[in-house]
């Protein structure tokens, strides 16, 4: 028994049974110029207009920051045609995530989500005291009616990251239209919209209609909407987010909040990079174009690629996942194994830019080869047995 296991909550005991993902050590001769493809992050870096926001901002740090982000929260309601106090902007969406399980969760509760679904709602959930249900996937996506049976008097959030991460699926806005009219009155919806740009963009190619998910909050529906700066602004490293929803429930949310959570750096770089249309641009349209690279190369190499609306791939690869990413990292090039998201077998890709990817099926294509080349061979004669 260790000296503090009786003086800790039982939720941070149990976090501890959480391990990070597997991250292996890269050749010295890798390690300067590792390629990142594993934490879903944006090739191309913050907006110019975000950067230069961001110098400005640093000279004034001897300042605390907006406690409210007052002209951040006005732009954001601005822009999505709300009220300021159906915005509340976190040290990024995961903060959100953690405020929403503590406000609406409790011992003896639980939230309900998917298998193989972002990782940090297992975390927000447990410490919180409460318990997460996932309910069974269906073809590599949301299995809704599961989702459904597995909602109790008990429930009080269910969680749909749209798209999903890790798999990139995406549950078009029809679907997650008949999904919130079955929702009991008792359960938050909680939409997480983390890759909204590029789902946005693939939708507009595929002729297919993404998200009514705005919709719902100004209807006054039971729904919070998360959004990052993380992916397609490209701000993941000064961790700003924000959440769409009932004036109501996220002042709560706000009473939760670190003072001064985050920061005036951040504050501005987001301010600034909503508005660069031309980076985002640049950037939605590189990962539509890439998708379609990875998936090809990828696929010709026998990996089963699981078709995207988020800024990766999805990929079984016939084996153990940690070992593959192992081999490519030390290839110089990091991919995501997925163990602990209960998909074994499975490597998650980030598409990066051109050079990156060409990179990435390189290092692949040279696995491929030594694989065969130390496979045993069968000889003719017992080919021909």
């Amino acid at each position: 028994m260790s000296r503090f296991f009786d003086l800790v909550s039982k939720p941070a005991r149990d976090l501890g049974t959480h391990k990070a993902p597997n991250i292996f050590p890269a050749p010295p001769e890798h390690r300067s110029a590792l390629i990142k493809l594993d934490s879903n992050e944006n090739p191309f870096g913050p907006s110019p207009r975000a950067l230069e926001a961001m110098r400005t901002a640093v000279g004034s740090s001897n300042l605390y920051p907006d406690d409210d982000c007052s002209p951040l929260r006005r732009e954001l309601a601005s822009y999505h045609g709300l009220p300021t106090e159906q915005v509340l902007v976190t040290a990024g969406s995961t903060a959100l995530l953690s405020l929403l399980c503590q406000t609406l969760l409790a011992p003896g509760l639980n939230a309900v989500t998917s298998q193989c679904s972002f990782i940090v709602y297992s975390m927000a959930v447990q410490a919180a005291g409460a318990l997460l249900i996932e309910a069974p996937m269906r073809e590599d996506s949301f299995d809704l009616e599961a989702i459904l049976a597995a909602i109790d008097s008990d429930t009080r959030i269910v969680f749909l990251a749209n798209p999903n991460n890790p798999t990139g699926t995406v549950l078009e806005a029809s679907v997650v239209e008949s999904f919130l009219s079955r929702l009991p009155g008792h359960v938050v919806l909680i939409l997480d919209e983390a890759y909204y740009e590029f789902a946005q963009h693939f939708a507009a190619l595929r002729k297919t209609k993404y998200s009514n998910s705005l919709d719902y909050v100004r209807q006054g529906a039971s729904v919070v909407v998360l959004r990052t700066f993380s992916k397609a602004h490209g701000l993941a490293g000064l961790r700003i987010g924000y959440g769409l929803g009932p004036a109501e429930l996220l002042a709560y949310c706000a009473r939760m909040r670190n003072t001064f959570s985050v920061s005036s750096v951040a504050q501005a770089g987001a301010l600034a990079a909503l508005h660069d249309n031309l980076h985002i641009g640049r950037v939605v349209e590189n990962n539509a174009i890439q998708s379609q690279v990875l998936d090809a190369g990828l696929s010709a190499l026998g990996y089963r690629v699981v078709p995207t609306s988020a800024n990766s791939l999805f990929c079984d690869v016939g084996e153990a996942g940690a070992v593959v990413a192992k081999r490519l990292r030390e290839e110089g090039v990091a991919v995501r194994p997925l163990e602990h998201w209960g998909a074994p077998n499975c490597i998650r890709v980030t598409i990066g830019t051109p050079e990156q990817n060409q990179a990435l099926l390189s290092a692949a294509r040279q696995l491929g080869m030594r694989r065969a080349a130390t496979e045993p061979r069968v000889s003719s004669s017992a080919r021909g047995m």
